[in-house]
């Protein structure tokens, strides 16, 4: 089930979007060569608790998973695409940092991520950290009233194909609201025209995860959650929470 949002609902759900992207921002400020993800994951929480908010991720146990998430955010490093725990591991100079965070405020969810190079970076990543936020533009512009969710996967595919970078097609976006994840799944690629028809009220979250190298294939670490890319290609993923509105996409976790 769809879950329309009034715009008073909307505009909660922007309060608690702007806890989100302080976080991002703070926890990107944040890295730097030396630091650990898991310091990071503590940034992240400060945020939560400075603002009455809880984190959705922590402790979260969907079916799939062998264990509920053990941390506040989703910390990727280089090849990770996207579910990275948040470790001991130590950020070095010119690794690609992914990192997605939600919080939960008054009943309400927000989640975005965002990519960045720490330190010195290779001009292919920045290619691809580039492009991957172009496809979350690209995506977002095709969120409008009486478009379909086909027509974001499109958008957002198009830049993938384009640049010959590899796009983690079943994976997506997704509905949310009162939960984190809810109905319509938002793929990375689809057909124009094709699946639900985006409506006012309608909040989704729009995600894409591309992979240097091209078409690649991923797996599952050990843990679980870390999704690796397949042939080691480095991986960038960026999210927006967005309202549709009459007056076109409205992002809800932007500063």
């Amino acid at each position: 089930m769809i879950e329309i949002k009034t715009p008073q609902e909307i505009e909660k759900m922007r309060v608690v979007g702007k806890v989100v992207a302080t976080a991002l921002e703070a926890m990107q400020q944040a890295a730097a060569p030396g630091v650990t993800l898991k310091e990071l994951d503590a940034v992240g929480a400060k945020v939560l608790a400075d603002n009455g908010a809880t984190s959705p991720f922590l402790n979260y146990h969907p079916d799939w998973a062998p264990t509920p998430f053990p941390g506040s955010i989703c910390a990727s490093v280089n090849d990770v695409v996207v579910h990275g725990i948040p470790n001991d591991y130590v950020i070095a100079d010119g690794d690609v940092v992914s990192i997605d965070f939600g919080a939960v405020l008054d009943g309400w969810c927000g989640d975005s991520a965002r990519t960045f190079i720490v330190g010195t970076p290779r001009p292919e990543d920045e290619l691809l950290v580039d492009v991957t936020r172009q496809a979350l533009e690209a995506g977002i512009a095709a969120a409008q009233v009486g478009n379909t969710i086909g027509d974001i996967g499109y958008a957002v595919h198009a830049l993938a194909r384009k640049h010959r970078l590899g796009n983690l097609e079943d994976h997506g976006g997704h509905g949310i609201g009162t939960e984190m994840h809810m109905d319509p799944f938002v793929p990375n690629k689809a057909k124009k025209g094709k699946g639900v028809k985006l409506q006012e009220g309608m909040v989704i979250c729009i995600e894409p995860m591309f992979i240097l190298g091209g078409k690649d294939g991923y797996v599952h670490d050990d843990d679980g959650w870390t999704i690796r890319s397949l042939k080691g290609g480095r991986a960038a993923h960026w999210e927006h929470t967005i309202a549709i509105t009459a007056n076109g996409p409205d992002i809800l976790t932007a500063l």
